[in-house]
């Protein structure tokens, strides 16, 4: 089925449902990782450009899994997505989980230079998710359609 009728096929509420969602994690996540400057939040190591691109790939294959998804059959590889997004966007002296764990030197020397790719590899698992689940509604909504 091409795209289009796939568009045609999302309800008005779930589509705005996905759009308040995507949103939403921009601005909170973004906040809380303190990519842009903040009274809430301060980052103790620069953002560079890349963190503001996979935040918001992020944000949208966020908002389109919440768009498309089965209510009853849902996969969780999209909640370990934007975890690992998460922890690759943000601040890794600030983030204190890890840096209790593994101490600031090591974060800084070790996890600081591949944090990109560990942000990027958050994104892959999530739109891992939202191509799953793009073709489990279409099963599902090829499986109506022969129904009817």
């Amino acid at each position: 089925m091409p795209a289009g009728e796939y568009i045609q096929q999302i309800s008005f509420k779930q589509a705005g449902t996905g759009l308040g969602v995507a949103v939403a994690a921009f601005v909170l996540l973004g906040t809380v990782a303190a990519v842009w400057e903040n009274p809430f939040f301060i980052r103790m190591t620069p953002a560079g450009g890349w963190e503001i691109f996979l935040l918001a790939a992020l944000a949208l294959l966020t908002g389109l899994y919440v768009a498309i998804r089965r209510p009853f059959c849902s996969n969780k590889t999209i909640g370990t997505g934007g975890v690992i997004g998460f922890v690759g966007i943000a601040c890794p002296v600030c983030n204190q989980i890890l840096l209790l764990v593994f101490g600031s030197e090591l974060l800084l020397t070790y996890f600081e230079p591949i944090r990109i790719y560990v942000a990027a590899f958050g994104v892959v698992i999530a739109a891992a998710a939202v191509v799953y689940e793009w073709r489990q509604w279409d099963a599902a909504m090829a499986g109506e359609a022969s129904s009817i």
